[in-house]
């Protein structure tokens, strides 16, 4: 079995590259070997632009995921083995994801796994719970707000026992309520109360699952936020994220238009105008699950594909 790793991740806002070496000589709370990252690419492609309107893929948004996957594998140097492709929500939703996963197909000479709701969770879990320094005992739980969806996973070890998904998104929701995007200015407050009552409807789900002692959160809305409030990216040392910062961090962002959200230290320009609706999908579903801060993780969906992909070659053999 090779000691590296590697997957593509094509999400409704980014596609995402990680490339990981899992050769190591000491092991993490889980007997995961600690992995070396050798690769890690993020770009802002949204590849559902205009799902909404049209139900399907749009030939720009298309267009654009491709150069970046194309450009991903040029990336990849002899050693990596094949590379894993995986998809998410919007692919979900597109009625000519077939049509666009062959070409992904051409690009990458690999099948593209369009991930369910349930098993983007559980890899999202299994990622993020490399975090937690606690015992195996500790009932956890992962929250992934992602461009076009959100999940949410509880589990003890490794694992998730149960499961959420729920449809909403950093990118739908400003759909939804365009003027979250601030490209007409401030954001009124008439447009945030029925944003945040829209999404606790649809965050409903994660109320049947079992009460978690600590919540780690992932996904770009959830880093993003985190260096905002930080006024600068953050990779490691204090990840700890309270609702009061978060809530600051969103009163002040949509006070701003979209040229000045772009400005603000710690911001990644492109999420600028989807950033305020991935916030409040976070602070709503923190004040939900009963909790008032989280750990931002960085270990998130890739990595826990790839762990969880490593199992199922362990065992099979």
């Amino acid at each position: 079995m090779s000691d590296r790793g590697a997957v593509i991740s094509i999400g409704t806002n980014s596609t995402r590259l990680l490339v990981v070496d899992f050769s190591a000589k000491r092991f993490g709370v889980f007997g995961d070997p600690i992995t070396r990252i050798l690769k890690q690419r993020s770009t802002g492609t949204r590849i559902g632009e205009g799902l909404k309107e049209k139900g399907h893929l749009i030939d720009e948004a298309m267009n654009r995921t491709l150069e970046v996957v194309r450009e991903y594998c040029e990336a990849l140097d002899s050693h990596t083995p094949a590379v894993n492709v995986i998809a998410t929500s919007a692919l979900r939703r597109a009625d000519n994801a077939d049509e666009f996963v062959d070409r992904v197909r051409e690009v990458t000479n690999t099948d593209v796994h369009i991930l369910d709701g349930s098993d983007e969770a559980k890899a999202s879990f299994r990622g993020a719970i490399t975090s937690f320094d606690d015992t195996e005992e500790l009932c956890a739980g992962v929250l992934d707000v992602g461009g076009g969806s959100t999940e949410y996973a509880v589990g003890n070890h490794e694992h998730a026992s149960h499961t959420a998904s729920c449809e909403v998104g950093a990118v739908r929701l400003t759909e939804w309520f365009p003027s979250l995007a601030g490209r007409e200015g401030f954001v009124d407050n008439a447009s945030i109360d029925a944003a945040r009552e829209k999404t606790i409807d649809l965050l409903e789900p994660i109320l049947a699952l079992p009460k978690a002692e600590a919540l780690a959160i992932v996904g770009g809305s959830a880093t993003t936020t985190l260096a905002v409030v930080r006024g600068h990216p953050v990779r490691f040392g204090d990840t700890e994220l309270t609702r009061e910062k978060l809530r600051n961090a969103f009163d002040l962002l949509c006070e701003l238009p979209l040229a000045k959200r772009r400005t603000v230290p710690g911001m990644n320009p492109q999420r600028a105008d989807i950033l305020p609706a991935g916030m409040l999908i976070l602070d709503t579903a923190i004040a939900l699950l009963g909790h008032d801060r989280a750990t931002v993780s960085y270990s998130d969906l890739l990595l826990g594909y790839l762990l969880l992909e490593r199992e199922k070659m362990t065992v099979s053999r």
